[in-house]
């Protein structure tokens, strides 16, 4: 069981701290929600505690993960084939996944494309939510704030590409 004050990410919303476990009765039955606080957007999530495991709730990862994420947004971009629906659909499973090197390169091939040709206002909506989960999660694991991950992300994406 999680325990106020854990660092978790959300697939999909990406990475808050647990602010508190609540019960609350929803149609009539009781259930223990944890309450999620999102440092961007100031957001509060509650998810049932007895699917936190199911809906894919895990730990922020270590710091000593962050070189990895920063690999992935270094690598070359991944060229993804077909029609701008296929390429979201495709993004988007990455996303669901919940794992922050996927949302690393969903952001990372979506920049870089964006560069090169406009995307499409649905692919504008998955990179912003992709940047969102990446950045969310970094906050916890590099301890800083959003703005000076920003910042760190923005320089790597700007010279993929430019190599």
């Amino acid at each position: 069981m999680l325990q106020i004050g854990d660092k978790v990410v959300y697939p999909m919303h990406g990475a808050g701290i647990i602010a508190g476990i609540e019960k609350c009765e929803v149609l009539g039955e009781g259930r223990s929600y944890y309450v999620l606080q999102m440092p961007l957007g100031d957001m509060k999530v509650m998810i049932p505690a007895d699917k936190a495991d199911h809906i894919g709730l895990r730990d922020v990862i270590p710091e000593e993960r962050v070189d990895e994420v920063r690999d992935v947004l270094e690598d070359e971009p991944d060229r993804l084939m077909g029609t701008w629906n296929r390429r979201y659909h495709t993004n988007l499973e990455r996303l669901k996944s919940g794992d922050i090197c996927d949302a690393a390169a969903v952001t990372r091939n979506l920049v870089v494309q964006e560069r090169e040709r406009r995307i499409s206002a649905g692919e504008r909506r998955l990179l912003d939510l992709a940047r969102q989960i990446v950045v969310s999660e970094l906050v916890y694991a590099c301890d800083k704030s959003p703005a000076e991950v920003e910042v760190w992300m923005d320089d790597i994406l700007a010279a993929n590409g430019s190599k």
